[in-house]
Parts: C-alpha cells; sequence; structure tokens
C-alpha cells in the first residue's frame, strides 16, 4: 500500500475513532455522511478502490460504511 493510502486508511479510522461514543448504527451512518461531505473525490475514489481490494486495515466501522460513500464521478 501506498503512502498516500495508508494516510486515506488512517483518516478514515481516526473519524471513526471519534465516532465511537455514538451509538454504532449512527456511527456508522455519519461516518459514511462525512467522508461523501468533506473528502474530495479523488480521496473518495481512493478509498473506494481499497475497499475493493479488501478494506486492508480498515476500522470494522470503515468496512460497514463503505456501501453508504458515494463514487464520485470524476472524468
Amino acid at each position: 500500500m501506498s503512502d498516500s493510502q495508508q494516510r486515506l486508511v488512517h483518516m478514515a479510522n481516526q473519524i471513526a475513532a471519534n465516532l465511537r461514543q455514538l451509538p454504532h448504527a449512527e456511527a456508522v451512518e455519519t461516518l459514511g455522511s462525512h467522508i461523501n461531505k468533506f473528502w474530495d473525490p479523488r480521496m473518495r475514489k481512493g478509498l473506494l478502490a481499497l475497499a475493493k481490494e479488501g478494506g486492508s486495515g480498515f476500522d470494522p466501522m470503515l468496512v460497514q460504511a463503505i456501501p453508504a460513500i458515494v463514487a464520485p464521478q470524476i472524468k
């Protein structure tokens, strides 16, 4: 995994860790929503590509949030 890919996983896992005080379902929903709203489309694309490859290093909450993350339309 490249350094930039590792950074994406690290950032997403940090968000997941910060949401642990919420009820689990709400935390998963908030994680996906946060990534959709605030992450650059290239970052979302990279994270989704990593998930498709197996999601190595992903927090379990992040794994659950992946289906809610919208694939960007990058031209």
